[in-house]
């Protein structure tokens, strides 16, 4: 994780980006898949089919329609379990990441910085994630991937979100548990924070001082 800098020399920070999938949404197409294979076949069938680099390219604005014909035509015996990833995908969300959505609570009341997103998600999908959570109601405003049909870590995604919501990349914190998210974001310019817990993000936003490190109960 990138250490930020110590609260006296904390820089102005105006904005505070967060990522949705692995830090406020706990997502993970095994949920689903543990209802559809035994334990240990799931590992093995998320391989076989590319099952990640296959669900990145519809954040990147692929049609799910045209993404199941074509891998289902690559393993027909796996068609079943593939169509289900996009039929049933309300099962692969866990529920809400609680403790980072405390996080962004206490920011959102302290009111201090803008609010925004940025998320690798698919179009299809995200209307999910729209009306299930309504924390996401706290944002100013959420950047899709697969809206924008370009998707992390691309910087054109990042050049998108600057450019739509006025950032000074100087002046913005970008939470994201992906490495290659963080280091494009740096690359850019912008305050980039590896998410690992809510505790280690509780500890790096307080170093900005952006909010109390004890919590807020």
């Amino acid at each position: 994780m990138t250490a930020p800098p110590r609260s006296d020399a904390a820089p102005r920070i105006t904005a505070v980006v967060f990522d949705l999938g692995g830090v406020l949404i706990d997502w993970d197409p095994r949920y689903l898949y543990r209802k559809l294979l035994a334990e240990e076949e799931i590992e093995p069938f998320l391989a076989e089919i590319g099952f990640f680099a296959w669900n990145h390219a519809q954040d990147s604005g692929g049609s799910w329609d045209d993404a199941v014909e074509e891998l289902a035509a690559q393993h027909p015996h796996r068609r079943d379990l593939i169509a289900a990833f996009p039929d049933r995908f309300p099962e692969t969300l866990g529920g809400p990441i609680q403790e980072t959505v405390t996080l962004l609570d206490e920011l959102h009341r302290s009111g201090t910085t803008r609010l925004l997103a940025l998320t690798n998600w698919s179009s299809g999908t995200f209307p999910v994630a729209r009306t299930t959570f309504d924390f996401l109601d706290r944002f100013e405003g959420i950047v899709v991937s697969g809206e924008e049909r370009v998707a992390k870590p691309d910087p054109a995604l990042f050049a998108i979100l600057l450019d739509r919501y006025g950032l000074v990349p100087q002046e913005t914190v970008f939470i994201d548990d992906a490495a290659a998210n963080v280091v494009a974001a740096q690359q850019l310019g912008l305050i980039a924070l590896r998410f690992t817990s809510p505790g280690e993000l509780r500890a790096d936003l307080s170093r900005l001082g952006l909010l109390d490190g004890a919590g807020s109960g």
